[in-house]
């Protein structure tokens, strides 16, 4: 049987301890803008896509929506080393993409380009590389392709999906917003509200008050982002996660902060919306991703110039 995945190591980064560190799988098209060359793709097939990728190697891609965020990743890790230079718990950034060998090198040639620290590139010939996430030891993997981040989803790894845009995202530190009900937390109360209105579901949190949310499924990478953060004092931290939900302070926000209490989650700010736009918040804290669950949300946030990935 054909070997599906073929992984370069980059011998020009340190590699970390899978076991330890939080590993992030991104997609070429992720981190960089491959719009025009997946136009190529689709209209002209893998052949032609191969020969522009082979002739154009030399030639850098430009960043795509999820670049910045992983140069503020590298920050992260640079600061954790200086503070401990034995430090194991670090990010760990793999490259997933379905180039074959001979359309992989301008990939290769880009990330080293920009200097970013990506420890491997796995190339997969398969249709489904989510399959290879786990043997990996995949914490969360970002993706432009829908079925990709659903197939991850089901495979029990924290996956959103990532629109292509232009951004503009500050350097340092590294700056998360996560959305709260289906992402940190289960969907419970949104079934509840989709299900009986606003009414009943102020009425199963107050009832539910001192019962902890169920996880989302990004909570397991926020636990990872917490526990690194709680190596610096919240001044010196590297690391900056915020909570922006729709659900309402008064009525609906005891729950979630007592829930972020127990899960022992630190965040350095939370605001609840009551059904607000969330763009203007965004706006200010200027994230260099921002997770959410509704397209509305995700609209908002790519008004004002803000990466964001859709959990579906």
């Amino acid at each position: 049987m054909a070997e599906l995945e073929s992984t370069v190591i980059n011998t020009n980064v340190k590699q970390k301890d899978p076991s330890t560190a939080l590993v992030i799988a991104v997609t070429t098209r992720a981190i960089f803008n491959l719009e025009e060359e997946h136009k190529l793709l689709l209209e002209k097939g893998k052949e032609e896509y191969t020969r522009h990728q082979q002739a154009n190697q030399d030639k850098p891609l430009p960043p795509g929506t999820a670049f910045a965020f992983i140069q503020a990743v590298q920050y992260v890790n640079k600061k954790i080393l200086e503070n401990n230079p034995a430090e194991r718990d670090l990010f760990d950034i793999l490259v997933v993409s379905n180039n074959n060998p001979e359309s992989s090198v301008r990939i290769i040639n880009s990330a080293k380009h920009y200097g970013l620290e990506i420890s491997k590139f796995c190339f997969v010939s398969d249709e489904d590389s989510t399959q290879y996430l786990k043997s990996h030891s995949v914490k969360l993997f970002l993706s432009g392709d829908r079925t990709d981040v659903c197939n991850a989803l089901q495979r029990g790894v924290s996956a959103a999906l990532v629109f292509q845009q232009e951004v503009q995202a500050p350097r340092t530190p590294l700056h998360m917003v996560f959305d709260g009900d289906v992402v940190f937390f289960s969907d419970e109360t949104d079934q509840i509200f989709q299900e009986q209105g606003l009414e009943g579901a102020v009425q199963y949190e107050r009832a539910m008050e001192t019962v902890p949310i169920g996880k989302g499924p990004l909570k397991a990478s926020a636990m990872h982002l917490g526990k690194m953060r709680k190596k610096f004092g919240q001044e010196k931290s590297p690391i900056r996660t915020y909570l922006v939900t729709a659900r309402s302070g008064r009525d609906m926000g005891i729950r979630a902060i007592k829930t972020l209490r127990e899960w022992g989650l630190p965040t350095d700010e939370a605001f609840f919306m009551d059904g607000a736009p969330k763009g203007p918040i965004l706006a200010q804290i200027q994230p260099h991703i921002f997770f959410d669950n509704r397209l509305h949300n995700i609209q908002g946030a790519q008004n004002v110039g803000v990466p964001f990935a859709w959990v579906p």
